[in-house]
């Protein structure tokens, strides 16, 4: 192949791979995916902190790399005092400013846009350890950059899943995406799994009870589950959310129900459906 043909393939492989407005000039991250919160989680494993609306973000050491493996053309103040160290986080504008952010970072000039961004890094992919260990690292290894914009995500331990879904209220009404919960114990492993979750927030409706399904265990003698009917037809269990006098005295048959969950299956059925009250009405 001569240098002429050479050069044009060169040049046809480079315009094949613009995509979406960033240039695929990198392997894909091979990057650790949340699964989504389900009742039942032990709460006090993990770690918890703020589910930001931006844009997920790997820092391979020299580039800042989506998880296609796009590569995000910053400005070269913005990364040039990063660490060598590979991260894992977040480009960020601003709680509800998601759109904003993609109009800067999907540009492929350097711009003064960028001087809004901030890296939120919530983790250290290459890091070996469980994630109680890689916390301080990541945020020893932050603080020693000294970048404004460079910024480990605060993480802080909850209880139980009460004060959980308080924590998220109080979130989203500030105007968070959500939480996240990261597995204490677990080391950075790439795919989707149970070590990182999100968690946002649920929806309310309405459903008449149609059944009573008896407890087992320590519920044994009480309310187990009742089944519901949705407007559409569609019928499915709700098992909890119930208090324990609930439990002794469910709502009665025929019955309107409010329940939160969090979007549906592929059936149809409310996911992590949990009671919430009787209406009044």
């Amino acid at each position: 192949m001569g240098l002429r043909q050479a050069g044009a393939v060169c040049t046809a492989l480079l315009i094949a791979v613009i995509q979406g407005g960033a240039a695929v000039l990198a392997a894909a991250p091979d990057l650790l995916l949340a699964t989504s919160y389900a009742s039942g989680v032990q709460v006090s494993e993990y770690w918890v902190s703020e589910k930001y609306d931006g844009v997920r973000a790997y820092w391979n050491g020299q580039q800042l790399l989506s998880r296609q493996g796009n590569v995000y053309v910053a400005p070269a103040w913005f990364t040039e005092d990063f660490p060598p160290t590979p991260l894992d986080g977040e480009l960020w504008l601003g709680r509800q400013r998601f759109q904003a952010l993609v109009s800067v970072v999907r540009q492929q000039q350097p711009h003064d846009g960028w001087r809004q961004v901030t890296y939120q890094v919530f983790d250290l992919p290459t890091a070996s350890g469980a994630f109680d260990l890689r916390l301080p690292r990541l945020q020893q290894t932050v603080s020693d950059a000294g970048v404004p914009w460079l910024r480990a995500v605060p993480q802080f331990r909850v209880a139980d899943e009460a004060q959980l879904l308080d924590l998220l209220a109080e979130y989203v009404a500030q105007g968070a995406e959500g939480l996240m919960l990261h597995r204490g114990a677990a080391e950075y492993r790439a795919g989707r799994s149970e070590d990182l979750i999100k968690l946002k927030p649920s929806q309310d409706a309405e459903a008449v009870v149609i059944e009573h399904l008896p407890g087992k265990g320590k519920y044994t003698g009480m309310l187990g589950a009742v089944v519901v009917e949705m407007p559409t037809g569609q019928r499915f269990r709700i098992g909890s959310g119930f208090s324990d006098q609930q439990r002794r005295q469910p709502p009665p048959t025929g019955s309107v129900i409010t329940y939160q969950y969090n979007g549906f299956t592929q059936r149809g059925i409310p996911r992590f459906a949990r009671f919430l009250r009787v209406r009044d009405d």
